[in-house]
């Protein structure tokens, strides 16, 4: 039974039906009902509520917008919505840092940096409504992580709160304050610092699993430990960010292939080239976007090549351009187009966003459904992967959508799953398990960007040495002890996490008012919006 909220607790705490509902669904697949509601107003409340949920024994599951797909974002505790931390600092032009709230949005970020000529680098898709938070906690990245990198070499400091209670500023090269949490990591630090050498982490380019421990071995920054933490380490408060310049040109190409192997040449050539993003859209994206318009490349492409290009001195980006167009032909592209304007350019990237306004008005019957969809694997192997996935679901009887970013041989599937079939969630259990074999044999990665989560916390044995798994759970039982923070990712039993899809027609939360909700969020992509505001709104 769960205790009375604290009595000091500064913010909104709700036990009632309606309020677990609309806090049992994040943008995964995944539905588990909280025990309650937490809106801390400010930090302090956060500290409140540590302490409180440490004396008696409450997980907390830490919350930015709800936007991953992996299903960090819900679990059995008191889910803490930290929409109220929205503190904006003013951008240090000098150094190129800025500090926010964690629930500062990205795009809220990028906008004040970029009065002032500047961008925050990583740029996911739910961008616009994701949360500095929330990107730091699961080590985001994005289209442009083969020039910029994924969130955790852009955080200087995280300001944080552990389960004692205690609050704390971590930056590169200094950790701030003084509790029995931070007493534990320096006695224990150079210790971890010494294994995490000795653990070679999968040969991927962008890898959100497990702890950073590769990292933290090489700077000893314990930055680089909570960056991907997904809220099992601390609970974020705000974020001091690094910054980059914008560019002063752009350019962008569009090349179709004809077969997979000269895509990943094509790939290949497009990051040699310095090129920001290389994207690319398979057959069955292509097929998805071609409903209801004439897509500009042949219609018996096997995929698509998108890059863009920037450049800080005016027509290097255009006459790079060319060079890779040049080089794409003797590659084997089919075709290559270039978009040289701001008007171009949009036309060709509009390919890239083609497809999820048709997957959402499909059949509501065929849902679409993100089981595998942020799997990583060595860039040479890129095109036994995308063969892999489809045969996957071909086996596993399954339509779907792939894309992703060609450039990190970086995967994104969307699978089309008729729930009107009596077959349907043993259908998704074995694409699933299809692809995390196929996954592991090629040396890769299941989680690139999006974190493990509930969804592929059980599978890390598959990815992981023995010793990287207990130097996870020694780094875990530093900062939380009691195993109070996500409990379920990274470490510690969940269960399956196939065991309620939210888009089953036979599990109903039977409350109307809070479904309602949900559809607006999911319809609308509402993810910034606080969902209790919502459901106070909804008759």
């Amino acid at each position: 039974m769960l205790p009375p909220p604290p009595p000091d607790f500064r913010g909104v705490f709700r036990v009632d039906d309606e309020a677990r509902a609309v806090y049992s669904e994040s943008a995964g697949i995944m539905r588990v009902v909280p025990l309650a509601v937490a809106v801390p107003q400010d930090a302090s409340a956060v500290q409140c509520l540590c302490t409180w949920a440490t004396a008696h024994g409450v997980p907390l599951i830490a919350r930015g917008s709800g936007s991953s797909m992996s299903g960090a974002a819900v679990g059995a505790g008191v889910v803490v919505d930290t929409h109220r931390l929205r503190d904006m600092g003013s951008v240090d032009a000098s150094y190129g840092r800025l500090r926010v709230g964690a629930a500062v949005t990205r795009a809220q970020a990028n906008t004040a940096a970029q009065e002032v000529g500047l961008r925050v680098p990583v740029d996911p898709s739910s961008g616009a409504f994701a949360t500095v938070g929330g990107m730091a906690a699961t080590n985001a990245a994005g289209p442009r992580t083969m020039k910029f990198g994924a969130m955790r070499q852009w955080v200087r400091a995280l300001d944080c709160v552990f389960t004692d209670g205690s609050r704390a500023v971590v930056s590169r090269g200094r950790t701030g304050g003084d509790s029995g949490t931070l007493r534990r990591w320096q006695a224990a630090a150079g210790t971890l610092q010494e294994r995490s050498r000795t653990v070679v982490p999968p040969g991927v380019r962008k890898n959100a699993s497990g702890y950073g421990i590769h990292e933290f071995g090489g700077t000893g920054d314990l930055v680089d430990l909570l960056v991907g933490s997904e809220g099992t380490l601390a609970l974020f408060v705000a974020v001091e960010l690094d910054l980059a310049p914008l560019p002063v040109a752009t350019a962008s190409l569009l090349s179709s292939w004809t077969t997979l192997d000269g895509a990943v040449r094509g790939a290949d050539l497009a990051r040699e080239s310095g090129a920001v993003a290389c994207e690319l859209l398979d057959a069955s994206f292509l097929r998805v976007a071609a409903r209801g318009r004439t897509l500009p490349v042949p219609s018996d492409s096997e995929c698509v090549l998108l890059v863009e290009l920037e450049d800080r001195e005016p027509g290097f980006a255009e006459s790079r351009a060319q060079a890779l167009a040049t080089a794409w032909g003797r590659a084997g592209a089919a075709t290559v187009l270039l978009g040289l304007d701001p008007e171009s350019q949009e036309a060709l990237w509009s390919l890239r966003h083609a497809a999820s306004p048709i997957l959402s008005r499909m059949d509501p019957h065929i849902r679409s459904m993100q089981v595998v969809e942020d799997g990583c694997v060595p860039p040479h192997r890129l095109a036994d992967y995308v063969r892999g996935v489809r045969q996957a679901l071909a086996d596993s009887q399954l339509d779907g959508v792939l894309f992703g970013h060609a450039g990190d041989a970086h995967l994104h599937v969307n699978a089309l799953v008729d729930v009107r079939t009596h077959e349907w969630r043993d259908r998704v259990r074995s694409l699933f398990d299809r692809v995390v074999n196929l996954t592991a044999e090629l040396g890769g990665t299941m989680a690139g960007e999006h974190g493990d989560g509930r969804l592929r916390s059980h599978v890390l044995s598959r990815f992981w040495s023995p010793q990287a798994l207990a130097l996870f759970a020694d780094v875990k039982a530093v900062f939380d002890p009691a195993g109070l923070l996500n409990p379920g990712v990274k470490m510690g039993p969940f269960g399956d996490p196939f065991a309620r899809i939210k888009y089953d027609p036979a599990d109903s939360l039977n409350n109307p008012r809070a479904e309602r909700v949900l559809a607006q969020v999911e319809g609308e992509r509402a993810y910034d919006r606080l969902r209790l505001e919502l459901l106070d709104m909804t008759g």
